[in-house]
């Protein structure tokens, strides 16, 4: 068989007509992905109407619209004016070499597809270009909105709005200019070769009068820039931050700054030797002075400074140097808030005398026992009640006024918890219509626990009681907070029925109600047009299909505090620990907000996450600010978000501030004045505990403020380490209290810290205190009017020479005492684990105290720490009994002269112990011989029951290990009478634990008595 020969007539390549397939496929392609960009800016615009912030959503991105489109036009019309420049500038005759030939070739090649890679190349550049461009926006916003500051900076005497604001705006165009011509003239030597306007010859390298014309007036368009960059540069030397301290010192205030203004001129000068050049054609002279610039700013620029600071900076440094330290110190001491801390010499007593507190009586009875940080667990057993509940894994502290009375509270709400719904009802429509929202809030007296050592609740239980108020009094349903899930469908059922899970009907248990959502929380998606959007938007078809739907759903989501007011407030920076309050009959996050700059003269550059990170951040993961580096903060903006229905609502909290009003100008219609702040509302406000990390931070070094002793850094100091964290190296947080500091008139709701001498990494440092300092957190009560003294930073001064063990000595001291010790060890008999509290530092006594709680978990599955003792330390001395009032009275001498909290929880008398290092504190009773003899006896055999116990397990000698339980049961029943003849108080009984080891039988809840 033969191949059919191909006709005469037919051409023998044919081109194929393209169908019309993949022309629509690309149709309907890009018709796809702008639906999907469509829905997402759509569903964004219903986002911030139904919450009230449209206007925040319109001018932020038409702010980055003008941005782009202006970074966009101005590189891709630099770059296509270039190219064209370059294009209509080229020579025309025959080729004369086999280089051109090949050009020529290119050139042909090129020539059908000209026009679009003409446009196509600048396009691509300027997208680019637009946009970095928009990420500007900020910058370019605060430039044109810029309020003065009404301060001047140190060294030029310009405001200091210039730095912050002009010069980043400044900065930001020079540079992308600059890139514009380095872009274009690239671009226009690729073209002007390209065509062979510039060639590679024999006797060297040639180039048109055009080419040479254009590539003049770009070199002189980009020295012109250059030098406004060298003189911009003069003030950036004051935000350097390369050195030990930031801002201008002698080298670059004598050296840098003159040479900076010298290479300004010399690069201006260059550029008019371009511009005559491109009118004569002569290349010497601007050659000549780009070589002479380029070796300026070596010698100038470089080697001058270099040889100032080896040989005329170091010798003298101190002395040189001290003005400008100076300089140094006052702006960044206003920078971070911290010219007006008030700082008291603090000659603190080591001695523990009797009635030593009197003067502190309020104090101490505020001194806080719940450590929000360990007894997450034990609000949960206590008062989760559902799986699908949960509570953070660290409560808040906030105070209440309850009876008349200010009281230290720890609180927490009862969230939703999406991951304890049972994975086979974990199903699209239970997940995001049924599963929708949390219950009510938990709130414990700080200051004091029941008999067996659980909270006492002064707000609990389900239906939501206490003394906050009722599920009447206050709307208790939690749909916004921050473990909410990505999005829950909620409102009316066109039947009439309640979908949404609510709550069981009583803390015992039964059957859950349901509930429906009565408020505005979300965008509207009863039509199919928003059902269809959001279904693209979460990427659901099961949102767009249905039938739990209906013309009064609303959907809700970006649902966590810190989100919702990140995205109304995209100029702020989110505290990271949001908490809650019942304020005017709802569930309110109360969210701290910051502006800040890196652009402050002479201002200490600061890391926000290595500030702001601690050992409870390092433990949950979360908390501490981003990662990047500012030096100047302000408090600026308090923001409440509803739990019911997400509202958000900003407050201008320090109004005075030069960068918050410029903001405002930007988004008049946003935040309110902190007057409209209700007087329940600012009974909550706290003094934020991110600022004030970062503030101790710094205070570290900039508490000395004279330059000399400054740089000598022989008074600095560290914030001391956690000594309960398992992790090394990781500092102790600040701590709310309620205390009167010495000077103060009353006592007030604080944010407390701690100093100890400088640390150096791989050595070994005192761990002595040397500084205390409390931010005044208290905002009042007033409607609109803030507490005179709040945000007061008040420091006390311990002399150098100083014996005030600091946190870690006190630590060490609880753990190694022998009487501690072994006490401690009958606690942690029957699998139970000891777990120290946070150590809290007050200033009372004329002394430093110190306080721990100290509490004993299990080992069961649902077991939680209950609060078993307190330890106390003054001076060199510790006490330790079942409650703070008895340890108090034990450490000094018997009376401490002031009742705490927990004074009316029923205990025995004071352990007794010996006094000084190590020792418990002043006793009124010698220690029983017999007693101590008997629970040391009673203590080893434990032990060797427990020993030979684990012995019969590994032989599987089950009758040998009952003997052993038996043995083990007695001892600790020994021990635990032992205890009882020493403190006093009735010997617990024990019961078999969940594995056959003894334990504590857990009594019932008490009553606060107030």
């Amino acid at each position: 068989m033969t191949s059919r020969p191909a006709s005469p007539n037919r051409p023998a390549n044919i081109r194929r007509r393209r169908g019309p397939l993949l022309p629509t496929l690309l149709v309907v392609a890009a018709l796809v992905v702008a639906f999907v960009f469509f829905a997402n800016v759509y569903t964004d615009v219903l986002w911030y109407n139904q919450l009230g912030f449209l206007e925040v959503f319109w001018r932020e991105n038409a702010s980055r619209l003008l941005t782009f489109l202006v970074g966009f036009l101005i590189m891709g019309g630099g770059v296509y004016a270039s190219v064209k420049v370059a294009y209509r500038a080229r020579p025309v005759y025959a080729p004369d070499s086999q280089v051109q030939d090949n050009l020529n070739h290119y050139q042909a090649q090129l020539e059908p597809v000209r026009r679009l890679v003409m446009i196509g190349v600048p396009a691509v550049f300027a997208l680019f270009a637009g946009t970095a461009a928009a990420g500007q926006w900020q910058k370019v916003l605060l430039f044109f909105f810029q309020v003065p500051f009404g301060q001047k900076d140190p060294q030029f005497g310009l405001d200091l709005s210039f730095y912050l604001n002009t010069l980043p705006f400044l900065g930001f165009v020079i540079g992308f200019l600059i890139s514009v011509v380095l872009i274009a003239a690239i671009a226009g030597i690729m073209t002007h070769y390209l065509y062979g306007a510039i060639r590679l010859q024999e006797r060297g390298l040639f180039t048109s009068r055009a080419a040479q014309i254009h590539l003049a007036v770009l070199a002189a368009v980009f020295l012109v820039l250059l030098a406004i960059n060298f003189w911009l540069d003069r003030f950036t030397t004051l935000q350097d931050n390369s050195g030990l301290r930031s801002g201008a010192m002698y080298t670059d205030v004598n050296a840098v700054i003159p040479t900076k203004a010298i290479l300004a001129v010399a690069a201006g000068l260059v550029a008019v030797l371009f511009i005559v050049t491109a009118v004569i054609g002569r290349w010497r002279l601007p050659i000549i002075g780009t070589a002479m610039l380029i070796i300026t700013s070596l010698l100038a620029g470089g080697i001058y400074p270099w040889a100032v600071q080896q040989f005329q900076v170091k010798p003298s440094e101190q002395s040189l140097e001290s003005a400008y330290i100076q300089k140094n110190i006052n702006m960044t001491r206003s920078a971070y808030g911290l010219d007006n801390v008030e700082v008291t010499p603090y000659n603190a007593t080591t001695d523990a005398t009797p009635g030593a507190l009197r003067q502190d009586a309020e104090t101490a009875a505020n001194i806080r026992l719940l450590d929000p940080n360990l007894i997450s667990t034990t609000f949960g057993q206590l008062e989760q009640y559902r799986p699908y509940y949960k509570f953070p894994s660290t409560l808040n502290v906030d105070r209440y006024t309850i009876d008349g009375k200010v009281q230290d509270t720890v609180i927490a709400v009862r969230e939703l918890n999406p991951n304890g719904i049972p994975t086979a009802q974990q199903t699209w429509y239970n997940n995001h219509l049924v599963y929708t929202h949390g219950y009510g809030v938990v709130a414990a007296y700080g200051n004091t626990a029941t008999v067996d050592g659980k909270p006492v609740f002064m707000q609990s239980g389900v239906p939501s009681v206490g003394k906050l108020g009722t599920d009447t009094s206050y709307q208790p349903r939690i749909y916004f907070g921050q473990f909410s899930p990505d999005y829950s469908i909620v409102g009316g059922n066109a039947d009439g029925t309640h979908v949404e899970l609510d709550r069981p009907q009583s803390s015992s248990g039964g059957t859950d109600s349901n509930s429906t959502f009565a408020g505005n929380g979300g965008p509207n998606v009863g039509n199919w047009f928003n059902r269809l959007l959001y279904s693209i938007r979460f990427q659901s078809s099961d949102l767009l299909l249905t039938n739990g739907v209906n013309d009064k759903s609303q959907i809700l989501y970006d649902r966590t505090p810190e989100e919702r007011v990140a995205k109304v407030a995209p100029y702020l920076t989110i505290d990271g620990n949001p908490y809650p309050a019942v304020i005017d009959g709802r569930v309110k996050w109360i969210v701290d907000g910051y502006t800040t700059s890196s652009a402050y003269p002479y201002a200490q550059q600061q890391q926000l996450e290595s500030a702001t990170t601690d050992s409870l951040t390092s433990k949950n993961g979360t908390g501490a600010l981003p990662n990047s580096s500012i030096n100047y903060i302000r408090n600026s903006v308090k923001a409440t978000v509803d739990a019911y229905d997400g509202s958000v609502s900003l407050y201008a909290w320090d109004d005075q501030d030069p960068i918050l009003k410029a903001w405002q100008k930007v988004f008049p219609t946003t935040i309110k004045p902190f007057t409209e702040m209700s007087g329940d509302l600012m009974s909550h406000v706290r003094y934020p505990e991110d600022l004030f990390k970062v503030q101790r931070e710094l205070l570290g070094r900039y508490h000395v403020t004279d330059p000399g002793k400054f740089y000598q850094n022989t008074e600095a100091w560290s914030v001391p380490n956690d000594p309960t964290s398992p992790t090394d190296n990781v500092k102790q947080p600040p701590y709310y209290l309620s205390l009167q500091m010495p000077g103060q008139d009353k006592t007030a709701f604080s944010l407390t810290t701690s100093f100890i001498p400088q640390s150096v990494q791989g050595t070994d440092s005192r761990n002595v205190l040397y500084g205390f300092m409390a931010a005044d957190a208290d905002a009042g009560n007033e409607k609109g009017v803030k507490a005179a003294g709040y945000g007061k930073l008040r420091l006390l001064e311990l002399p150098t020479e100083t014996q005030v063990p600091g946190p870690g000595q006190v630590q060490n001291t609880f753990t190694s005492d022998p009487s501690v010790s072994q006490q401690l060890n009958v606690l942690r008999l029957g699998q139970s684990t000891v777990i120290n509290g946070n150590l809290l530092t007050l200033p009372v006594g004329g002394g430093l105290l110190y306080v721990q709680p100290v509490y004993v978990k299990s080992n069961g599955e649902t077991s939680y720490p209950t609060l078993q003792r307190v330890l106390v330390a003054f001076g060199n001395k510790i006490g330790y009994a079942a409650t703070l009032n008895e340890a108090l009275d034990q450490l000094f001498g018997g009376n401490s002269g002031a009742a705490a909290g927990d004074s009316q929880k029923p205990t025995g008398t004071a352990t007794p112990g010996s006094s000084g290092t190590g020792g418990t504190g002043g006793p009124a009773v010698a220690p029983d011989p017999t007693a101590q003899a008997s629970l040391t006896q009673a203590l080893q055999d434990a032990n060797q029951a427990i020993q030979d116990g684990q012995a019969a397990l590994a032989k599987s000698d089950f009758a040998a290990y009952g003997a052993a339980q038996t043995k083990l049961n007695a001892a600790i029943a020994a021990a635990l009478a032992a205890e009882a003849k020493m403190t006093g108080t009735p010997a617990a009984t024990p019961s078999a634990g969940p594995s056959g080891a003894a334990t504590g039988s857990p009594s019932s809840s008490a009553t606060p008595s107030k």
